[in-house]
C-alpha cells in the first residue's frame, strides 16, 4: 500500500522541532521515574502501596488541568510551558531529599504531577495549534514521537544507571535533563489564537460536550489499562526473572515510532475509526501476553503490540478532540484528554495494584487486557449516536 499524495502544508517548522524536543526532554526527565517503584520497595512499600505513590502525581496532574487549560485559552501556551519546566526541575531536585514513605514523599508526587500536568498539556496543545488542520492526525502522531522515545529510552536510561550506580545517581540525571528541557523552551513562541471561533466556555463546557464524551471515556479505559505497565512491570520482571523495563519499553517505543513515521497517514486515508478499533485490541492483546510472559521474547512481543496500538490509537483520540473542540476551548480540551490519561493511571494504580496483592501480576494483567477491548465496544456504541455528522462522512 503507498501513502497517498501529500498535502503541500509543512508539518515539520522550526517551532514544531523546537517543541518536539521540549517535549522529548521533559519525558525523558519524567520516564526516569519508571524505576521508581525498585526504589520504593527497598524502602518496604507494599505493591498497593506503590500504586497509591503513583496515582497521587496523577491526581495531582488531574488537579491541575482546568487551571493550566483555562490559563493557556486566556494568557497563551508559553507561561505554561515554562512554569512547568520550573516545577519539574524543582521536583526532580526534591527527590534527592527522601529518605521513606511518607509525607514529603507525597508531597514531591504532587508537585510532580502538577508539573505534568502543566508541561505535557501545554506542548500538546502548542503542536494542535501549529500543525496543518489537514494532516493532524499525522502531525499529532508525528509529535507524539517525542513522547514515546522518552519510554523507551526513560526505561533503558534507568538500566544503564543502576547498573552501575543506585537510584540517587538517577536522580541527579533526571535533574540534569530537566534543566536542559527547561533551557530548550525558552526559545517557543506564542502561536496566534484562532480567528472567529466563538467565545471559550472552558474545561467543564469541554467535560459536558456531548460529542468529547465517548472519547473521554474510552481514553480512561485505554490508560487504565496502561497502568499496568507503567506502575508494575519493574516489579513484574523482577519477581518473575524475565526481561526489564527496558526491553518492554523499547520495543513499545521502537513499535510506536515506526508505525508513526513511516504509517503515520493511514487512519487519514482508511478513516480513523477504522484504525483505532484494531489499535485497542492491539493494546489488549499486550496485556494478555504479558500476563503469560515466561521469557525475554514474550516480553518483547507484548512491547511491539502495545507500541502498535498506542502509536495509532492516541494521535486518532487526540485528533478527534481537537476537530470536535470549539476552537477557542483547545487549550481547556486538549488538558482534559491528557487528564483523562493521568485519571487512568490514578485509579488504575492502586486498584491493580490490589488485584495483583489479592492473585498476583499475571491475573492482574489478564484483567488490566479486558479494559480497552471493553472501553472499544462502548466508545462504537456510544459515539455513533453522538459524532459529528461530517465524521460519519469516512
Amino acid at each position: 500500500m503507498n501513502p497517498p499524495a501529500r498535502s503541500r502544508e509543512r508539518l515539520i517548522t522550526v517551532p514544531f522541532v523546537i517543541a518536539f524536543v521540549a517535549n522529548l526532554l521533559q519525558g525523558l526527565a519524567l520516564h526516569g521515574y519508571l524505576h521508581l517503584p525498585g526504589f520504593l520497595a527497598d524502602l518496604g512499600a507494599a505493591e498497593a502501596t506503590i500504586g497509591f505513590v503513583f496515582g497521587v502525581m496523577s491526581g495531582a496532574a488531574i488537579f491541575i488541568r482546568p487551571f493550566a487549560g483555562r490559563v493557556m485559552d486566556v494568557w497563551g501556551r508559553r507561561p505554561v510551558i515554562l512554569a512547568g519546566g520550573v516545577a519539574h526541575l524543582a521536583a526532580c531536585a526534591l527527590y534527592l531529599t527522601v529518605v521513606d514513605v511518607g509525607p514529603w514523599l507525597v508531597a514531591v508526587r504532587v508537585l510532580q504531577g502538577f508539573a505534568e500536568g502543566a508541561i505535557f498539556s501545554s506542548l500538546f496543545t502548542y503542536a494542535a495549534d501549529i500543525v496543518p488542520a489537514s494532516r493532524r492526525t499525522e502531525g499529532m502522531g508525528l509529535f507524539g514521537v517525542s513522547g514515546m522515545l522518552p519510554i523507551s529510552l526513560g526505561g533503558l536510561l534507568g538500566d544503564v544507571v543502576l547498573a552501575h550506580a543506585g537510584y540517587r545517581e538517577l536522580f541527579m540525571v533526571s535533574v540534569a535533563i530537566a534543566t536542559v528541557a527547561l533551557l530548550a523552551s525558552l526559545p517557543l513562541t506564542e502561536p496566534e489564537k484562532p480567528r472567529g471561533a466563538p467565545r471559550g466556555e472552558g474545561f467543564f463546557a469541554a467535560l459536558r460536550q456531548r460529542d468529547l464524551m465517548p472519547i473521554w471515556f474510552v481514553g480512561s479505559a485505554f490508560a487504565t489499562a496502561l497502568a499496568a505497565g507503567f506502575v508494575f512491570l519493574k516489579r513484574f520482571v523482577e519477581e518473575e526473572q524475565i526481561g526489564s523495563v527496558g526491553l518492554f519499553f523499547s520495543t513499545y517505543a521502537a513499535a510506536a515510532i515506526l508505525l508513526r513515521v513511516f504509517f503515520g497517514w493511514v487512519p487519514d486515508r482508511l478513516g480513523p475509526k477504522r484504525v483505532f478499533f484494531p489499535s485497542m485490541l492491539g493494546i489488549g492483546f499486550a496485556m494478555g501476553m504479558v500476563s503469560i510472559a515466561h521469557s525475554d521474547l514474550d516480553i518483547a512481543i507484548a512491547g511491539v503490540l502495545a507500541g502498535i496500538g498506542h502509536g495509532y490509537a492516541f494521535p486518532i483520540l487526540s485528533a478527534m478532540v481537537v476537530d470536535r473542540a470549539n476552537p477557542s476551548d483547545r487549550g481547556s480540551a486538549v488538558s482534559l484528554f491528557t487528564a483523562v490519561f493521568d485519571a487512568g493511571i490514578f485509579a488504575g494504580g492502586p486498584v491493580l495494584g490490589w488485584v495483583a496483592e489479592a492473585a498476583g501480576f499475571r491475573t492482574m494483567y489478564l484483567s488490566a487486557a479486558a479494559l480497552p477491548l471493553f472501553g472499544a465496544v462502548v466508545f462504537w456504541l456510544w459515539d455513533r449516536r453522538v459524532e459529528p455528522r461530517a465524521a460519519t462522512a469516512e
